[in-house]
């Protein structure tokens, strides 16, 4: 054990990449959600019909494919990722596929009487959406989004087996080289558990945000 903590610092640096790959696969997986969502509510079967179908591809298909066809079998077909920019883009269409049912389901818990009332008041679709639908949406949204970026971020291990270099990659090569696996995996294991913290606690803060006070009483 006392060899790996010489390894330590180069385990933790490849938190670096852990963090990267989650705020990009999240903010991608975001950008999805809400086009695939929308377009599922959406009155065009043209719509509904391909985003309901990318939602369950995502959704029915293991990441662990996902990630090897994006980036081993895309470039067959002339389409070529770095292991960075597959592993973004994998954990983001999947990340997304999952959130937006979050997405759907927030609006369609909206009372029926708000689309009635926006529409009462000749409100453009725009201005429903903006002025009145959506800002109480996100508020159901947040708690679940919170879940799935926790889910994405713990998936980020993935991309250690097309070689990038994050914390379980270095961790296992750490084991491989000193036998010892109980200190690499027992420091990732715990820099995970720290940052899902951190992911949970600062979008429980935007959930209390735009949460009304009244409701905070409740």
């Amino acid at each position: 054990m006392a060899e790996s903590i010489e390894y330590l610092p180069n385990i933790l640096a490849g938190a670096v990449l852990t963090v990267e790959l989650t705020l990009l696969g999240s903010l991608i997986a975001g950008v999805v959600a809400f086009t695939v969502a929308f377009a599922r509510l959406s009155n065009s079967a043209w719509l509904r019909i391909p985003a309901r179908a990318i939602m369950e591809f995502f959704r029915g298909t293991s990441i662990f494919v996902q990630l090897f066809w994006a980036y081993f079998v895309l470039p067959l077909f002339g389409i070529s990722f770095t292991p960075f920019q597959a592993g973004v883009t994998v954990l983001g269409l999947n990340g997304g596929a999952y959130m937006s049912e979050i997405v759907r389901g927030a609006m369609l818990a909206l009372p029926r009487e708000q689309f009635e009332a926006c529409i009462a008041l000749n409100f453009s679709p725009w201005q429903r959406l903006g002025y009145v639908l959506l800002p109480q949406a996100l508020r159901l949204m947040i708690l679940p989004f919170s879940n799935s970026v926790v889910e994405l971020m713990k998936a980020t291990a993935i991309v250690s087996l097309i070689s990038l270099s994050d914390m379980t990659f270095r961790a296992q090569t750490v084991r491989t080289q000193t036998g010892d696996g109980a200190l690499p995996f027992l420091t990732i294991l715990s820099v995970y558990f720290v940052l899902a913290i951190t992911v949970s606690t600062l979008l429980r803060r935007v959930e209390l945000r735009l949460t009304p006070n009244s409701v905070r009483g409740t």
